[in-house]
């Protein structure tokens, strides 16, 4: 797979003419992008290769795939002892980690990502809206009526490490923009599901834990307004909170969002003392002969002015930065995929096919994401465009914006979290796995033709 190739930056001025704190700002978003695109990218076909496992493993050995995930597994502190099955610790606390770093995406894409610009936010924003709506229109027009009505949220998800997979195979054939908007729109829409689990599928509040919780929060923002920067420090309160929250009846992975906005996002290092150490160390690096050549290594002096301007660096990063770039491998090749280990596995044998295909959970969910996301996610962008007067980003063509709907039916992580919420009955939890497996499935496919597609119309980038 190719690593994400971003375009040079224009601008009308020399570089020695930006400001300082334009530069640096340039560079830490757009290095920020480029993790964020390889390191998720990379981890969805992970997570493809784990969902394929979890599948095989449970038709292979039902009993020793539901026995493995449902023992019992006992943390200890002091004299508390927590004991859960092995799949609710990665449900409820692995899950809070992917989260949190869902949180932080978020965060960045309003302070200086593509959510930043009320203008630039309009499509991507509009498109998760369309996204949300019409996939639980359609569910609910084969549950509305029926026990299973509650299973509404479970196609309004799109998970974003799938899709930015899928549309990394097509390389440099597709143009930047279509990256950046499918970025965008997949976190407004986590966004959206993360409220979603919040406000609705929530059983019952009991007051006083909310109370803490929310004092708990409190004490979060003074340590923002101090700028602790300390990940433990924030760990520590996090835990107090995720157990405040857990029993105050609010899904207790809502802890990692929350604790997330309250971690800085501004550095204290001086944007001026910065470029100037790095202007006086790279002045430093000079040879006799005009051609340096392999001379670090060598060289003490030089060598000395790469290991001041690497912690220069490190300096004048965000926590927030530092925090999103630590977590995202950890989440992408580790959490991720456990999760899909956890909950992918559907059992055949124990479902009757032609019955599972034809259930309205089946139909609801699978339709939902494979036509569902699509049409709402073009009809809502081109009503953003008409209504907003706002163009598509450079390159972009309205196949492509088709091709990004049908990826967003890729609902798999977040449509399974949502799943495992909606119902009580086993049985419906196995017809939703289906239907996202089904409904997933269809979008990737059928994103990755119109996309292959549409790209021939358009020059490959260089």
């Amino acid at each position: 797979m190719e690593k994400l190739d971003l375009p040079r930056v224009e601008t009308e001025q020399p570089l020695g003419h930006i400001s300082p704190e334009s530069l640096v700002q340039r560079i830490i978003t757009t290095s920020a992008f480029q993790s964020f695109f390889n390191t998720i990218s990379n981890g969805g076909f992970l997570l493809i290769a784990a969902a394929t496992m979890a599948f095989i493993w449970s038709n292979l050995s039902p009993e020793g795939y539901n026995h493995f995930w449902h023992q019992d597994f006992s943390l200890t502190l002091g004299s508390a002892v927590l004991t859960h099955s092995l799949a609710h610790w990665v449900n409820d606390a692995l899950m809070t980690f992917f989260f949190f770093t869902v949180g932080l995406e978020i965060k960045r894409e309003m302070l200086v990502g593509g959510l930043s610009d009320p203008r630039k936010a309009a499509l991507p924003v509009a498109a998760a809206i369309g996204g949300m709506l019409i996939p639980a229109l359609i569910y609910f027009i084969f549950n509305g009526t029926s026990d299973s009505s509650s299973g509404w949220g479970i196609p309004m998800a799109t998970d974003i490490a799938f899709s930015l997979a899928i549309l990394s195979t097509l390389g440099k054939r597709i143009p930047f923009g279509i990256r950046l908007f499918l970025t965008a729109f997949a976190i407004a829409d986590d966004l959206g599901a993360i409220l979603v689990i919040a406000l609705f599928y929530t059983p019952s509040i009991h007051l006083e834990y909310l109370a803490i919780a929310s004092g708990v929060c409190v004490i979060l923002f003074f340590l923002n307004r101090l700028w602790v920067k300390s990940p433990l420090v924030y760990l520590a309160v996090g835990l107090i909170l995720w157990f405040m929250i857990a029993h105050a009846g609010l899904h207790a992975t809502i802890t990692g969002v929350i604790v997330a906005m309250f971690i800085p996002a501004r550095s204290r290092y001086n944007t001026d003392v910065f470029m100037r150490l790095v202007r006086e160390r790279l002045d430093q690096i000079h040879c006799d002969d005009g051609d340096c050549g392999y001379t670090i290594m060598v060289n003490r002096s030089h060598l000395e002015s790469v290991h001041a301007i690497h912690t220069a660096c490190k300096e004048v990063e965000t926590p927030l930065q530092k925090m999103e770039h630590g977590l995202q491998p950890w989440i992408a090749y580790l959490v991720l995929p456990l999760f899909a280990l956890a909950n992918a596995g559907v059992v055949m044998k124990e479902l009757e096919l032609s019955v599972a295909l034809l259930h309205p959970v089946t139909l609801g969910v699978a339709l939902g994401l494979f036509l569902g996301k699509p049409i709402g996610i073009t009809l809502c962008t081109w009503l953003a465009t008409k209504i907003l007067k706002v163009n598509l980003l450079g390159g972009v063509t309205w196949l492509m914006v088709l091709g990004v709907g049908f990826l967003g039916g890729i609902g798999f992580t977040m449509s399974l979290f949502i799943g495992a919420l909606s119902f009580t009955t086993p049985i419906y939890q196995e017809y939703a796995k289906m239907g996202i497996i089904l409904g997933s499935l269809g979008g990737a496919v059928c994103g990755y033709l119109v996309l292959r597609f549409a790209s021939r119309q358009v020059a490959p980038l260089d």
